[in-house]
């Protein structure tokens, strides 16, 4: 009877260490369209309701991270007017404005109702103030639409999905991972690229490869399914070919940059995500990204990451 009772402990706790190492921390990609047009205003919402259904822990956006100097030097005078501004709204008030973080964990703590003005303006100011772009948005969000967020579609994915998945989260802070070192070189790679593609024929099969992608979203655009259409497999492929120039017939010197560049970006955005994940204490992290990265970023995640578990939205 003994041996019995001994041999159902052992079997117990093996199968118990089994499943603790079978348990892996996971993490959802979620392609997104960036900005939609008006005729489509609403493609956002049938995402919003399968990202709630995963019920994140944490929620990792294509923004660039406060202590990313190198990114902020290039975005100060790079291609978004909005990075642009933000920075030097950060630098101004760098000059005037003292951290509390005392108060600023008292305020975390609240719930999001119980968040005064006064509260919100102290966290909008701090987060200016670490050059925290992606919580700067959240808050200032807050501050404008409520805790129900914005009742009109803002055509964005921040506005119609990431900052209410947030709410209805009870998420107090995105986390940032995305990286834009390179930037300025890679859109340079693209134009040449691009120059040279007018006399090799590589123009002409991207050009075949979008027009292909476009028509093939016009239906599921028109009934709310772009984002369930963006995210499946093909499109994600198409979209990952075209922004990593890897359509190419004939290899060039400008295709070849942008194709390094473009990888060498989602090998350090997935560093960000990566460390992040590892460190923290969140089981179902979500990543909300612009589609053309999630084939790239999956592969750098699997291969420096493999006790992730990686999914797709399409999967």
């Amino acid at each position: 009877m003994r041996m019995l009772f001994t041999f159902i402990i052992i079997l117990f706790s093996s199968t118990s260490i089994g499943n603790a190492q079978e348990a892996k921390k996971e993490i959802l990609i979620v392609g997104t369209m960036h900005t939609v047009p008006n005729i489509i205003k609403n493609s956002y919402k049938p995402m919003l309701r399968r990202a709630k259904k995963y019920n994140p822990t944490a929620i990792y956006v294509e923004s660039p991270r406060g202590n990313d100097t190198l990114s902020w030097e290039y975005l100060k005078e790079g291609w978004s007017k909005n990075y642009k501004a933000f920075y030097y709204l950060s630098d101004s008030i760098q000059t005037v404005f003292t951290p509390n973080p005392e108060k600023y964990n008292s305020i975390l703590d609240k719930s999001f109702s119980s968040m005064t003005t006064d509260d919100l303006d102290f966290m909008i100011t701090t987060f200016a103030y670490n050059r925290d772009n992606a919580n700067h948005e959240f808050y200032t969000y807050i501050k404008k639409h409520g805790i129900e967020g914005s009742k009109k579609p803002t055509q964005h994915e921040d506005g119609d999905l990431t900052f209410k998945l947030a709410l209805h989260q009870n998420t107090k802070l995105l986390m940032s991972m995305d990286d834009q070192r390179t930037n300025k070189e890679y859109h340079n790679a693209w134009s040449k690229c691009s120059k040279e593609g007018q006399s090799n024929g590589n123009n002409a099969i991207n050009n075949k490869l979008n027009k292909k992608a476009y028509n093939s979203a016009i239906l599921p655009a028109l009934f709310r399914g772009l984002g369930k259409h963006t995210n499946k497999l093909k499109s994600l492929e198409q979209l990952h070919k075209s922004s990593s120039f890897t359509y190419v017939a004939v290899k060039t010197e400008g295709c070849t940059e942008g194709e390094r560049y473009w990888n060498e970006r989602n090998m350090r955005m997935a560093k960000n995500i990566g460390e992040q994940v590892m460190t923290s204490d969140s089981d179902r992290n979500i990543v909300i990204v612009g589609a053309s990265h999630v084939i790239g970023l999956k592969k750098e995640l699997q291969a420096n990451y493999p006790e992730l578990k990686i999914v797709l939205a399409g999967d």
